[in-house]
């Protein structure tokens, strides 16, 4: 069966039509055609056009794993908000099912196989103070909590800012990378949070 000639494609975390095609040593249009059967079948889940997983690596995928793949769906983006918040333990809220990013591009949603991928559209010059953790893109936790309260303060964004935990964060740090955004930000972060 060709199914067991593509679990060889388990080693990469995500694959393409062109690497079925590679793999079954036939042509791209008949991978396609196989990928989009394969999906239906509920043998391959789709992350994007033209990317899967095998449905078996996806119901074993780590956190990091996840992560990463939320990086790949839209590029660039940064892993942030409560999602990068909650992975510090800076929140006492416990994420499921979905998975919070900031872009600037465009605000997007993606649903795969249950599990939501949100990205949020910042400014390109709030588009900063994120670091590589192996092959994950992530906002450092002062910066994931301004990305929070910057989108709350226009009302793009909801969160429980009783749940965080600000003797973890950087107090000097906030002050610094605050600098950088508007004054309607800047006003509420000195009121709810006393910095």
């Amino acid at each position: 069966m060709k199914y067991h000639a593509i679990k060889l494609l388990n080693e990469k975390l995500y694959f393409s039509s062109k690497d079925v095609a590679d793999v079954l040593h036939i042509k791209e249009a008949s991978a396609r055609v196989l990928c989009t059967r394969y999906v239906k079948s509920g043998l391959f889940v789709r992350l994007k056009k033209d990317f899967y997983l095998l449905r078996e690596k996806w119901e074993r995928l780590k956190l990091e794993e996840l992560l990463t793949i939320a990086n790949f769906l839209q590029v660039p983006s940064y892993i942030s908000l409560m999602t990068a918040l909650s992975f510090y333990e800076v929140t006492t809220q416990v994420q499921r099912g979905f998975f919070e990013s900031v872009c600037i591009k465009r605000t997007a949603k993606y649903e795969v196989d249950s599990i939501n991928f949100y990205f949020y559209k910042l400014k390109k010059e709030l588009y900063f103070d994120f670091v590589k953790m192996d092959d994950i893109f992530i906002a450092t936790k002062e910066k994931a909590f301004l990305d929070a309260m910057y989108l709350y303060s226009f009302g793009k964004y909801s969160f429980d800012l009783d749940s965080i935990d600000l003797s973890k964060l950087d107090v000097k740090k906030i002050d610094e990378l605050l600098k950088n955004f508007p004054e309607k930000t800047i006003k509420l972060v000195k009121r709810k949070c006393r910095i």
